[in-house]
Parts: C-alpha cells; structure tokens; sequence
C-alpha cells in the first residue's frame, strides 16, 4: 500500500501518519517528489485490515490510499513517478546524459588497467569497469585478481579521476569492495541471490544490477525491489542478454525490456552490447540501437589486445574502436534529445 500525500502537507501530517502505520508493527519507506511526499508500507500489509485503510485515509494531509497490486512496488512509477538520478561522484546516470562504462571483462595487470583508463577517459567515458572477482563457468578459467585487482582499478581511478564499477559475487565481500569500487555490479548468475541483494540494500553504494540470464521483467525488477526495500534506493538496471534458441549470438539483447521498464519504473537501466550479443562486430550497432530505444547508458568491454584478452575475447572491442563508437553514437544522442 501507498499513502499518498496532498501537496501542501506538512511534515508533522506526514511523520503521524507514519506513527499510525508503525503501530501496526509495518514499516515505511518516504519518497520526497517535487510537489508531494509518498509513504510507501512495507510488510504484510494484511495488517491494515478495512478499518485502519480507511482511518489512514482519513488523517490529515492525506490525499489517497492506494494498494499496489505488483510485487515491486518500491521500484515502480505507482511508488515514484519521477526518474531515478543516481549522482556517482558527479557522473549522473539516469539524466540527459547518455552514461558511458567501459573497461575490459578481468583486471589482468597494471601496463593493461592504466592504458585502458587513460584512453577510454580520452575517448569520453565516464566510468571504468573491470573484474576483480570472476564468476567463471569452468572452476579451470581464470577467476580475477582479487583484492590486488581492485588495488590497480582504485590507481586508474586516482590517476584519471573515472569512478569504478566492479562485480560482487559473495555478500561477505560488501566491507572489502566498497573501500575501493564507487558501484558495486550483481552480475546474471546472482540476481536472485536473494541474501547478496539483501546485504546490498544496507550498503551505501549504488548497485548495477543486471538481469538474469533467463529472468523476466517481473523477476528482474522483483531483484531490484530485494535492495531498494532494505534501505538502499541507489539502482541502476542493466539488459545483458537473455538465453534464447539464438545460435548466432552468445545471447540475445532484449532491447525492448528498455521502454517496457521506461514505463514502468523509475530506476535507470542501461544496455550492456558486449555480452548482450557476446560478439565483437555486434557491439556498436547494438550499441547505437541500445541508445535509441532509451538506454540511460552503455557497459562495453574494450581491452588493448582484444585477442588476448583473459576473458571474454570474443565481444571485447579495442580501444581504438571503443573511439570509434563514442564518436558514432552522438548522432544516435542527438536524435533522441540526449547527449553523450
């Protein structure tokens, strides 16, 4: 349920009926819109039987009570209508701009890191991304370098000034990743990692959250109401591919989650092109279609020897096409009003 507050409401309206609602042992979430306050009720909601909807409706300052029927309500535009802008040290995603991650899938050493975060800095992304902790299929293939990976990103970011996005595969790593990484990514294999997410909503770190390989939108945005409902309101979305009977892809980019979660969410989702197609040659038109459809911005992986990179070779562009794309999207940008 939501408690939707008149416009002119004043802060003691809106703290009694939070007192009103605490009383019925549920707890709120506040969301502050430009012109009125929405209390949303977390919890079993059965508590509030007939009677005390009504009596809540009835209090001062109050302008509706509406029951949300969808399992993700915190996430929802029922909830908060206005676009979800998350500020990492500046670099806004989910505004006009289009937001630009890019870095290659493992740190692998030092030479590797700094050149990529100097060139991509050049080119004009805003973000660096790189795996210190891999999720590997074979327990044979190269799993990260660990704390010392994270050690040679938080140096690229000192050295060009490009906040880190990194992936977290286990909740006892939340404490370690945070001292380094700005956003802290749940990759496809941990979206329903339900005990990840819930950790995750207690930190203080905003968190990409890409979609499971086989996930729905109700799932994937049910993962995302996972760490918004414990506290922590700072989600980015991330399309990555879902498994489809494709066999001329790794996956297959569902760039028609993107309107479709436009419509009903107010978290940013950008596109990830790389292992959305899991193919090099694919990456930038699928990138320039990701920007058109809506996309608040890109993951692509770039490497300065793609073809010997560590991981994932194959949808790693270089940096000097990485350039490229850059440049070829502006177009794309100022077609739809945005800007990159």
């Amino acid at each position: 349920m939501i408690v939707i507050m008149k416009a002119k409401a004043e802060e003691e309206d809106v703290n009694q009926v939070i007192d009103a609602i605490k009383s019925l042992g549920l707890r709120t979430q506040l969301n502050f819109g430009a012109e009125r306050v929405v209390v949303a009720v977390i919890g079993d909601i059965s508590k509030i039987g007939e009677e005390n909807f009504f009596r809540i409706r009835a209090m001062k300052g109050v302008e509706n009570t509406v029951f949300v029927s969808k399992p993700y309500k915190l996430v929802s535009k029922d909830f908060k209508n206005e676009q979800t802008v998350i500020d990492v040290d500046g670099v806004k995603i989910g505004g006009k701009k289009i937001v630009v991650f890019a870095g290659p899938c493992s740190v692998e050493n030092r030479e590797q890191i700094m050149e990529v975060a100097e060139k991509i800095k050049k080119a004009g992304a805003s973000m660096i991304r790189g795996g210190a902790f891999k999720p590997r299929t074979s327990p044979k293939d190269f799993q990260g370098l660990g704390e010392e990976g994270l050690k040679l990103l938080y140096e690229a970011k000192e050295e060009t000034g490009l906040p880190i996005v990194t992936e977290i595969m286990d909740a006892r790593d939340v404490g370690l990743l945070s001292e380094y990484a700005d956003v802290l990514q749940v990759g496809t294999r941990n979206m329903q990692n339900y005990t990840l997410l819930k950790e995750l909503g207690k930190c203080d770190k905003p968190i990409l959250l890409k979609r499971g390989m086989w996930a729905t939108m109700a799932e994937f945005l049910g993962a995302a109401e996972y760490i918004i409902n414990g506290g922590n309101e700072n989600v980015i979305l991330c399309e990555r591919g879902i498994r489809t009977f494709s066999d001329f892809s790794r996956n297959t980019l569902d760039l028609s989650i993107i309107p479709a979660i436009k419509d009903e969410s107010h978290l940013p989702i950008i596109s990830d092109p790389s292992h959305g197609t899991g193919r090099r040659s694919l990456v930038l038109p699928m990138s320039k279609a990701s920007v058109a459809c809506g996309a608040d911005g890109l993951l692509i992986e770039t490497h300065p020897n793609p073809d010997k990179a560590i991981s994932d070779a194959d949808q790693t562009i270089s940096l000097s096409a990485f350039s490229k794309l850059m440049e070829d999207i502006k177009n794309i940008t100022k077609a739809v009003g945005r800007e990159v």
